[in-house]
């Protein structure tokens, strides 16, 4: 092992803690990760552990278009916008960043940092957007997810406009959602579930439900009787039903509820609307 000072290499640690724990002779992927899960039932490295090591090779795999927002759910701002107009869209969807476009939105001019609004609190006759404009970064939809986190953490950006083939805007991507990729869904104060209730009442018939919430709450709550004997949860039920990890969008059918799966990753869902 090589120390400097007194630091140990982290390179050299891993390569030694890898060779000692499991068979570095596997021929591919699959055997890795069976042996890492043997790892993990031997109780040599935790569940969670055994999950993000899991995220962090299937990244290796996953392209930008795997994971970006659609064009069609961005919350774009406009060149011209005021600022009480901006001020209204910030506190209405939360986010921390917003693309500006002018004449288009394949025209994007720059990312408006929300933070950045602050300084023109009791001057907003002084706001001028340009002042406040950060340079946008621009992927194209087939960039590798480890290229794209490196870039982020070289310059800084923490999203990215992603461009089709023409230089067309097709959507965007945030380090927020590369991350997810290796340790699961990552929760802010602005997301739309709360963090105390695992099903909402959404009105007309409509509920949003956590994919994590147990099957016993959820016949609990609807006085149904989905089966117990094989999964614990919701999504692990409705994924099992759907042969697949489902996206978002998809919709599945389980005895007389109807769901709709409205966020996921590549590795499990996350959020459902159901129907009843």
């Amino acid at each position: 092992m090589k120390y400097k000072g007194n630091e140990v290499n982290p390179r050299s640690w891993w390569h030694r803690w890898l060779r000692s724990t499991i068979d570095t002779s596997v021929l591919n992927h699959d055997e890795l990760l069976n042996e890492l899960r043997q790892a993990q039932n031997n109780n040599i490295i935790s569940t969670e552990s055994l999950s993000m090591i899991e995220g962090v090779m299937q990244v290796d795999n996953l392209q930008v278009r795997d994971i970006m927002i659609p064009r069609a759910k961005i919350h774009f701002l406009h060149l011209d916008d005021n600022y009480h107009d901006i001020l209204k869209m910030v506190m209405q969807e939360g986010h921390s960043r917003y693309p500006v476009f002018d004449i288009d939105k394949d025209d994007v001019e720059g990312i408006l940092l929300a933070k950045d609004l602050l300084k023109y609190v009791g001057h907003e006759n002084e706001f001028n957007i340009d002042d406040i404009l950060r340079r946008p970064s621009f992927v194209p939809e087939s960039q590798n997810l480890n290229t794209l986190l490196s870039q982020f953490r070289n310059s800084r950006n923490h999203m990215a406009i992603v461009v089709d083939e023409y230089s067309g805007t097709s959507g965007l991507v945030t380090i927020e959602d590369v991350l997810e990729q290796i340790v699961g869904d990552i929760d802010d104060e602005h997301d739309d579930v709360d963090d105390k209730q695992n099903i909402l009442d959404q009105g007309n018939g409509r509920y949003t439900v956590k994919a994590n919430t147990e099957i016993a709450e959820f016949n609990e709550f609807f006085n149904s009787d989905l089966q117990l004997d094989k999964f614990d949860t919701v999504g692990g039920l409705v994924t099992q039903k759907a042969g697949r990890i489902p996206q978002q969008g998809d919709e599945i059918k389980l005895m007389s509820f109807n769901f709709i799966v409205l966020r996921s990753d590549s590795r499990r869902i996350q959020l459902l609307e159901v129907h009843n």
